[in-house]
């Protein structure tokens, strides 16, 4: 039986973005009618996933009624994009998930946000973060099981991007808020190496640490938002799969911090490497990588002191307990031991440099193990380090846990390698499949 033209238009909602653009790009479909059944499933789901921190309908309406006038042809033209609410956006408030910023209105946007424009995006409104992209949850759940968490900080776009909302999603990840939440809700997460997308317009936390990264259902529509962000040569040749040679599978110090279930998943991933001819190198890190999450609460706590001190010493007030207990603290870290902590991240990451060139990249847990019940974001005790190293990291959603929530596995790349770390991860993508 034929598909009648709203239930056809109910499930454009579904598609990834790279399929959506073109899908567009031949006319198959408008923009107005994928922006309509995105707004059509967030009005059935919100209430109960809470993603959206703002939402302009019309706003989002006009925009795509105007691509589809125009014809426009860029990269993401007509294409719907959640942004994270630490992200200066001039049409819409910026409130940081904070109410010292309630009704913050910016001048103008992000950096990333007007490469999404340019692109021909539509911008569907700003998602949830938790308070300053720290621990503080807001109002978002985990779309799996709404009694779950779905992570943080950059919470709503996980969600939206996992419950159909959109196609895509910005965050950004300071310890562990694009990669964990992306595995808690079952989706790709990809922070890429630091510096590689320009963070400003961002509201700050720790500068040496802030990525600008990404959410999405396939690593094809990951690569299409890289590509936009970075101003990547619309020439240049797309990404291909590319089977890895050597993996190096690293448990880390932290492992006994995994669960099951993620132990599970990594066997998985290992198994589906050496099925396929990868060679498989248990990987222990040198020792100057030992210790390396308490240097990143080190660096993060200093600078975020730094970022931060005008809001705790005008608003401390308005702080959450979490935050102002951090900011607290901070005031008695001596310059001398931050100095001493970024020498050690140098060090650290000189030595993973040398590593490298014995292996293509190292698959590590994303998360302890599923979401958590309750709405505590989760330990990011398998991203700090590699955050602080500022490398380029990827999570796949690989299982379903005991609770029958979203497992996911986690590779990590040379630094400024991002494309060969996701042509890898996409060959894995589809043997995983």
């Amino acid at each position: 039986m034929a598909l009648s033209e709203a239930t056809k238009a109910k499930r454009l909602n579904e598609l990834g973005a790279a399929e959506a653009a073109r899908r567009l790009a031949r006319g198959e479909i408008t923009a107005a009618a994928l922006v309509e059944a995105c707004l059509a499933r967030i009005a059935e789901r919100e209430a109960i996933v809470g993603a959206w921190q703002f939402l302009d309908r019309d706003a989002a309406r006009a925009a795509a009624l105007e691509c589809d006038r125009k014809r426009a042809r860029g990269p993401l033209a007509g294409v719907p994009v959640a942004i994270k609410d630490v992200f200066d956006t001039a049409d819409m408030p910026s409130e940081y998930g904070s109410p010292i910023y309630a009704g913050h209105r910016p001048a103008r946007d992000a950096a990333a946000v007007a490469r999404l424009r340019r692109a021909g995006a539509v911008i569907l409104g700003k998602t949830v973060t938790t308070e300053f992209a720290y621990f503080t949850p807001g109002k978002t759940r985990n779309p799996h099981a709404p009694a779950h968490t779905p992570g943080g900080s950059s919470s709503g776009s996980a969600a939206a991007v996992a419950d159909f909302m959109a196609p895509l999603a910005l965050g950004t990840q300071t310890a562990g808020s694009v990669i964990r939440p992306a595995a808690f809700c079952g989706v790709v997460g990809f922070k890429p190496s630091h510096g590689a997308i320009d963070i400003g317009g961002v509201k700050p936390f720790a500068p040496s640490l802030d990525t600008v990264g990404g959410f999405a259902r396939a690593l094809e529509d990951i690569e299409l938002l890289r590509r936009v962000l970075t101003g990547a040569d619309p020439a240049s040749p797309e990404l291909v799969s590319e089977r890895p040679k050597r993996i190096g599978l690293c448990r880390s110090e932290y492992w006994p911090k995994a669960e099951a279930g993620t132990a599970a998943a990594i066997e998985r991933a290992v198994r589906c490497f050496g099925d396929n001819g990868v060679e498989i190198a248990e990987l222990e890190l040198p020792d100057t990588c030992r210790g390396l999450n308490e240097v990143q609460q080190t660096v993060m706590a200093f600078e975020a002191r730094l970022s931060y001190g005008a809001e705790w010493r005008d608003h401390r007030d308005q702080l959450s307990p979490k935050l102002a207990e951090l900011l607290d603290g901070a005031q008695g870290i001596p310059e001398r031991h931050y100095e001493a902590a970024l020498s050690r991240a140098a060090a650290a990451r000189a030595s993973l440099e040398q590593l490298f060139a014995t292996m293509d990249a190292i698959l590590t847990p994303s998360a302890a193990g599923e979401a958590p019940a309750g709405m505590a974001t989760g330990d990011p005790v398998f991203n700090r380090q590699w955050t602080l190293l500022h490398l380029p990291c990827v999570t796949l959603p690989v299982l379903k846990g005991a609770s029958g929530l979203p497992l996911g596995v986690q590779l990590v790349g040379r630094f400024q390698r991002d494309e060969e770390l996701l042509a890898q991860a996409r060959w894995l993508e589809a043997e995983l499949a």
